[in-house]
């Protein structure tokens, strides 16, 4: 059992890590967007952004509760 509870950990921190780097890559994104003047690639880093932001939160909301399931 224990090995199923550090395995959900290691799969929290993935999701978590996958989550942040979309969200800096949106941030990127957004700022060449602004500094080109270019409403495509602000468009992209916005979507990219609020993409990254909700897998982190479903990593630190629902893969926790995974644990519980068995």
């Amino acid at each position: 059992m224990s090995f199923f509870t550090s395995g959900v950990g290691v799969l929290q921190k993935i999701v978590i890590l996958i989550g942040a780097g979309l969200g800096v890559w949106g941030v990127i994104n957004l700022l060449e967007g602004y500094g080109n003047d270019n409403p495509g690639a602000k468009s992209q880093g916005m979507k990219q952004f609020v993409a990254g932001a909700g897998i982190v939160i479903i990593g630190t909301t629902l893969v926790p509760l995974l644990s519980g399931l068995f």
